[in-house]
């Protein structure tokens, strides 16, 4: 099977797994996590902090997304270390030439602004994904991977007036614990098709995410006309090319826009952005 028919298959497989991990973790739309427990049976309310609740997730979904590997005929390696990309390595179990790079992403929906969340970042654009055969912070060689996914998770935060992080609960108040987030969107997509011009985390290396909820569930990212070649090339630059400004001066390449003035690319090719966030 061709390179692009196997990606098709992978990408088909994991959007359709994806979908039904809502049905592992929550109740009634409620997350069934309700914090830790002590070997005295008292309970503590999780915190509200993104990192802790991310973490939560993939210890929570882990177990499905190893039967799900199996039945697709593949087996996961976790990255050997922290923060390393990614997060899970699909290989296949009969041909082990074939990998998929998994990142499990999670973001909260913004209160102030409906349809959109805060967006994740989808990777480093620096060392392994300028230099493809670089083993630096990544698991396996960029090229070696037929493909990258982002396994994402959208979700809504309860009010924080509602929690009590210095509460604990005994085994018995466990139905009064609130739920600390809900309303969960699962999705899988390859990255390039998510993926804004901009950086994700301040000055970091990383590649930030569009933020608009349906552009990210039709994998609808200012790439997605201009193909996963473009976004690569694009990306590899980003902040490296001197591009001039309309004014006569040099700055750094830092938006799609400039890029397709520099190639002398047709600006057809550029996805239209997403409506402003509008506030309520």
């Amino acid at each position: 099977m061709e390179k692009e028919a196997i990606k098709k298959e992978f990408s088909a497989q994991i959007a359709v797994f994806a979908k039904s991990l809502g049905a592992f973790i929550a109740l009634d739309g409620e997350w069934t996590i309700k914090g830790f427990i002590d070997i005295f049976r008292n309970i503590y309310t999780i915190s509200a902090d993104t990192k802790v609740i991310s973490k939560i997730l993939e210890l929570h979904l882990f177990p499905h997304f190893l039967s799900f590997a199996d039945t697709i005929g593949y087996r996961i390696e976790l990255a050997s270390h922290q923060n390393w990309y990614p997060d899970l390595t699909f290989i296949k179990k009969h041909n082990e030439a074939i990998k998929f790079a998994v990142d499990l992403k999670t973001t909260y929906l913004l209160d102030d602004y409906p349809g959109f969340c805060n967006g994740f970042t989808l990777g480093s654009h620096g060392e392994y994904f300028i230099n493809r055969d670089s083993t630096k912070n990544i698991q396996y060689p960029y090229n070696q991977y037929s493909g990258h996914f982002c396994l994402g998770i959208i979700y809504s935060r309860a009010n924080l007036s509602e929690i009590s992080e210095t509460r604990s609960y005994s085994i018995d108040e466990l139905k009064e614990i609130p739920s600390v987030i809900s309303n969960f969107t699962f999705f899988a997509v390859e990255k390039w098709k998510i993926a804004s011009d901009k950086r994700g985390s301040g000055n970091t290396a990383n590649i930030g995410s569009i933020q608009n909820v349906n552009d990210i569930l039709a994998g609808n990212g200012i790439f997605a006309k201009a193909g996963e070649e473009i976004f690569d090339n694009y990306w590899a630059n980003y902040g490296k090319l001197q591009v001039v400004t309309d004014d006569g001066n040099r700055k750094a390449l830092t938006s799609f826009e400039e890029y397709i003035k520099y190639r002398s690319l047709p600006v057809e090719i550029m996805n239209p952005r997403p409506s402003k966030r509008k506030a309520k």
